[in-house]
């Protein structure tokens, strides 16, 4: 069959234009480096501390990040070091002699694994304590003295970051 003038003219066309259309991956592979060199300098911004559901942060208009210290965290069920359990809050309320004892060793261990510390740092280590807002005072009164007791004197307290709106931004320590 015959085709028009027409016809052959748009078939060339066709023909011409179809090896033409590929995908340019340099200008993509060129975005997304940008786009992970991004991501990697301003991820280091946030700091983030080991969170448990059991704990829920007092609010603060704190401006002052924590520092990377031991993170001894106070529940309303128990105390932990590093993740580890020590020993039940409602012992301390109790006032069980014996319940900061394990504190006190565990935090005398941490102390013997610095062992290039002069004697001033020994008596100014920091901590961070992550206590529950609905922890009685008495608790943290009790922790706080137990670890000053063994030269952790630089306490901060771990607060729910929050603008002065009230709403929450991210979990940081402060003083």
């Amino acid at each position: 069959m015959k085709q028009s003038a027409h016809a052959k003219r748009m078939a060339r066309n066709h023909k011409r234009h179809a090896n033409k259309a590929k995908l340019s991956l340099v200008s993509l592979m060129d975005i997304f480096t940008i786009l992970v060199f991004f991501l990697m300098l301003n991820a280091s911004d946030v700091q983030v501390l080991q969170s448990s559901d059991d704990v829920v942060l007092p609010n603060s208009t704190a401006d002052t990040p924590a520092k990377e210290t031991l993170l001894l965290m106070v529940t309303k069920r128990q105390i932990l070091l590093q993740g580890k359990p020590l020993a039940d809050t409602q012992s301390i309320i109790d006032n069980d002699a014996q319940a900061l004892d394990s504190l006190e060793a565990e935090l005398d261990y941490h102390t013997s694994r610095k062992p290039n510390l002069s004697d001033e740092e020994k008596l100014a280590q920091s901590i961070t304590i992550m206590g529950d807002s609905a922890t009685p005072y008495v608790v943290l009164k009790q922790v706080m003295q137990a670890a000053a007791a063994k030269g952790y004197t630089n306490i901060a307290l771990a607060v729910e970051n929050t603008e002065d709106s009230g709403t929450a931004l991210s979990s940081g320590g402060s003083r």
